[in-house]
């Protein structure tokens, strides 16, 4: 059996001349099983080229609205931006803030610890033991936020996530469904908002009409009351002294030469005295607006289209994506196939 998870953002990632290689090697009568939450462009390719007469199971409609999401988007000036950013994380409950490059993610890190918003980081340039516990940092409530970016979205599972910040909107529509389908889950309430400037109305514009959000647009300012509305209760921040105590900040291992291990870089992790935990996203957030979002993969939030395709053969496809389908809590795509290669 070959299983293929998120690969439409395999696509997206351009791996796709990878994965080709690594199913060249399957057996031609093994069991292919595809998740995806698009079937289009390069997953398509996939599809046709290794899987035989395959079937689609859809277990939910690709943009199913979450009547319990709330989108804002936030026209601010470039020098407005990061202190919108820090207000609305310093509310009560935890946030995911999203960036589009590493760099931004770690630089708007050390901002917020700055400015006492206890924050770590996750992206593809910090070692695993590096993203477990900062991750470990913002499930345990150590840390009451998190700068991600894309390609970290999707592994991110953490109850009680009330606040996602778009603080770079992302290139493309998909991009903003995965990310704010961190907030809103099983039911309960949570705010998106996206930070938008001037030169990035006119493509946030068309980023919503393309999800399928119809979000509520306003020009604020760090002291406007909207981010109250939004983000309701009493600011959190902490003084340098108790950041620097909430998080251990190791220094980045070196080579014999003496230079930092770019592949180690420094980065926030938790210690024992961690921050108490904060409260859930019922907890008050308000605003007007609402539409669809999206989740992938195993996060699986409503409107994120959900297949799964098998073939014939002597497999049930039927259990394999039941299973499948449960252990993806709902929304995933899925494609599966028995017997001979078709190419």
């Amino acid at each position: 059996m070959c299983v293929l998870d998120e690969a439409d953002h395999m696509a997206d990632l351009g791996f796709l001349p990878g994965v080709k290689r690594l199913l060249d090697r399957t057996p031609d009568d093994a069991q292919h099983l595809l998740f995806s939450a698009t079937l289009d462009k390069g997953v398509d390719v996939i599809v046709k080229r290794y899987m035989s007469d395959p079937v689609t199971h859809s277990v939910d409609s690709e943009q199913s609205p979450v009547n319990t999401m709330t989108h804002h988007v936030l026209h601010v000036t470039n020098d407005d931006r990061l202190p919108v950013i820090i207000d609305l994380a310093a509310a009560p409950g935890r946030t995911i803030i999203f960036t589009r490059t590493k760099h931004r993610a770690k630089q708007l890190t050390r901002q917020l610890n700055a400015h006492g918003v206890v924050s770590v980081e996750m992206h593809g340039n910090l070692s695993q033991n590096v993203r477990t516990r900062n991750l470990a940092a913002f499930s345990d409530g150590t840390a009451a936020a998190m700068v991600a970016t894309d390609i970290a979205a999707r592994g991110i599972h953490v109850d009680d996530i009330s606040l996602v910040i778009h603080a770079d909107p992302p290139m493309e529509h998909k991009a903003y469904l995965h990310r704010s389908g961190r907030t809103a889950r099983a039911g309960n309430e949570g705010v998106v908002v996206t930070l938008a400037t001037e030169s990035q109305r006119k493509d946030t514009d068309q980023l919503m009409r393309k999800a399928g959000i119809k979000p509520t647009v306003t020009k604020v300012r760090p002291d406007s009351p909207l981010l109250q509305e939004i983000a309701p209760g009493q600011r959190l921040k902490k003084s340098a002294s108790e950041v620097k105590a909430m998080l251990d900040v190791p220094e980045p291992a070196k080579t014999p030469g003496g230079r930092p291990n770019s592949r180690n870089p420094r980065s926030a992790t938790p210690s024992a005295s961690g921050r108490p935990k904060r409260g859930g996203p019922s907890s008050g957030r308000r605003g007007s607006g609402g539409g669809p979002s999206s989740g992938s993969g195993s996060s699986a939030r409503s409107g994120s289209g959900s297949s799964s395709r098998s073939g014939s053969g002597g497999r049930s496809s039927g259990g394999a994506g039941g299973s499948t389908s449960g252990s993806r809590q709902g929304s995933s795509r899925s494609a599966g196939r028995q017997g001979g290669r078709s190419r």
